[in-house]
């Protein structure tokens, strides 16, 4: 693990292998270890990017009340400055895929692709602003496990759960482990997100949507409509699957990005 002063932040991440280069965004309330399948399944051809965002996992936790998608978005930018990577495939989950999003909205030019699993660029409705913020509040005043635990039965999908225990077991020691404070400040961050919806129509860049059809969070009829809104885009549907799908189907996963980035870097 290595770590960096990031936009006057301590950042913790992981940079391995060679070749282009790849970054992947953690979801809430986890931390970059839940992209050890995917560092596993790609450095062998191409540099893999993990990091904690800024107030998980071991990155350092903010004093800010609220850490916006901006701020978030701008940190990527910073660390591919520091790590000397002009452009890179971004790829993001929940949380992530909505950083993603801000970075693509911020900096097109450093995009050489987008992925966004399990995500949606709507602005949060009013009453889901009151549940982000009062779940906030839970997290500081309850700890990450409670409340976060909480999160399981939604995020992964039935059989999933049946089929391998041990991924509810990674996730909650993810959880248990992310600082309160941080992710309060995320939670109340995204509450005051903009809505990326139309920004989704000047992504130039191949994009590759990934969404389960038991994500508890994601209908797949908002999969389907960022799909059409994104000219160069292409869907990938997960049948009985949640929120995780690089952790419930690790080997499909991994399978497609292996072909997206094949397409993406024809010469490799």
């Amino acid at each position: 693990m290595n770590t960096a002063i990031i936009n006057g932040v301590s950042i913790a991440y992981r940079d391995q292998g060679t070749g282009p280069a790849i970054l992947f965004i953690h979801g809430h309330p986890f931390n970059q270890s839940m992209w050890d399948p995917q560092l596993a399944a790609l450095t062998w051809k191409y540099r893999v990017i993990t990091y904690d965002i800024r107030g998980y996992g071991a990155s350092e936790v903010p004093t800010a009340e609220a850490t916006t998608l901006e701020t978030m978005a701008s940190d990527i930018n910073a660390l591919l400055d520091h790590l000397n990577i002009t452009k890179a495939v971004i790829a993001g989950l929940s949380m992530g895929g909505q950083i993603a999003m801000a970075f693509a909205e911020q900096y097109p030019e450093r995009l050489s692709g987008l992925i966004l699993a399990a995500t949606f660029p709507q602005a949060d409705t009013d009453e889901a602003i009151k549940t982000r913020r009062a779940t906030a509040d839970r997290f500081l005043q309850q700890g990450s496990a409670l409340p976060g635990g909480e999160m399981i039965p939604k995020l992964i999908a039935p059989a999933s759960l049946k089929r391998d225990p041990e991924i509810a077991v990674k996730v909650f020691t993810m959880i248990a482990h992310t600082p309160p404070a941080g992710a309060a400040a995320a939670l109340r961050g995204r509450a005051l997100r903009k809505d990326y919806t139309e920004s989704l129509t000047r992504i130039a860049v191949p994009t590759l949507i990934i969404v389960g059809t038991e994500d508890s969070y994601i209908p797949l009829e908002t999969a389907k409509q960022m799909h059409q809104s994104i000219p160069n885009s292409h869907l990938e549907i997960f049948e009985g699957i949640g929120h995780l799908p690089n952790l419930e189907a690790t080997d499909r996963f991994n399978g497609i990005l292996h072909s997206y980035l094949a397409n993406l870097n024809p010469s490799q």
